[in-house]
């Protein structure tokens, strides 16, 4: 099964007609894919009311994505609302339930920050979260490079299968350390991600611009580049029975209709997704 999709539903406007509410858009967004990621639980562990909203709003089959809170990953940006990191992870894993007994948590995943490089101490954390986490599905995003350099390599694609962590293949910009190379392998038989950062290797590397996050994803593929990854995708799917492809260049909107464009080209069609609701007035 190869699953597509975006980073968030709330910005893709391509998607959704003029006006409509924000509390509404989830239910449109699952008309026309059938997987999304949550950003929502990077910055705050979500109450369950919120988890389940999003379970009720979502067709059988949806899958989603749960983005680790940004606590759990070393991105602390104030103050963390919990007294140790095993109360953080447990509420954590608490907020899963609603996804968990519906069937429709595909994975959380971990994207560590440009520093989180391939050292002792970041490998037994890895084992540490993988522990907290219990039997949840855990997928692995690296961005420091040394995790794919020519000495860790090997090491790093065993250790993830030994410790039964989901390889994130990801694209994006060759811009020095604080980025990773594309690595078309699966750790996990069953799971495997790809994220899609899009190729602006200028505004990868803008940190001291005051716009940088706005146009660190500011990318569109080309029907070649994508192409490309229908390819690698197909690769991937010899190696690992499902695979999630998330399209995050959505610095200038592009995110949505590449994900489209590249349902198109691989051929794919979805049979479980929501009816579109016709706006006739």
């Amino acid at each position: 099964m190869l699953y597509v999709g975006v980073t968030g539903w709330g910005d893709h406007n391509t998607l959704y007609k003029s006006g409509i509410a924000s509390r509404d858009k989830l239910k449109e967004y699952g008309a026309h894919f059938p997987a999304v990621e949550v950003d929502a639980s990077f910055y705050a562990v979500q109450p369950l009311r919120n988890m389940q909203k999003w379970v009720d709003e979502t067709p059988e089959g949806f899958q989603f994505i749960v983005k680790a809170y940004q606590g759990m990953t070393g991105h602390e940006r104030g103050d963390i609302p919990f007294e140790t990191k095993e109360e953080m992870f447990e509420a954590f894993l608490q907020s899963l339930a609603p996804m968990t007994e519906a069937g429709k948590l595909a994975m959380v995943l971990f994207q560590f920050p440009p520093w989180f490089d391939c050292q002792r101490k970041n490998v037994e954390y890895l084992r540490y979260c993988k522990e907290q986490m219990g039997g949840v599905p855990l997928a692995v995003e690296f961005r420091h490079q040394s995790w794919y350099s020519a000495a860790f390599l090997e090491k790093t694609i065993d250790f993830l299968r030994k410790e039964k962590w989901i390889h994130t293949v990801c694209d994006e910009p060759q811009a020095g350390e604080g980025s990773v190379p594309i690595i078309l392998q699966a750790t996990d038989p069953e799971k495997t991600l790809v994220r899609l950062h899009g190729r602006n290797r200028q505004g990868w590397r803008k940190q001291g611009n005051k716009n940088w996050r706005d146009v660190r994803y500011l990318y569109r593929y080309n029907e070649n580049e994508l192409n490309q990854w229908v390819s690698f995708t197909k690769e991937l799917q010899k190696q690992s029975r499902h695979v999630y492809v998330l399209f995050n260049n959505n610095s200038g909107g592009d995110a949505a209709d590449n994900a489209k464009q590249f349902i198109d080209l691989s051929g794919v069609t979805y049979e479980t997704l929501a009816s579109r609701q016709l706006d006739l007035f």
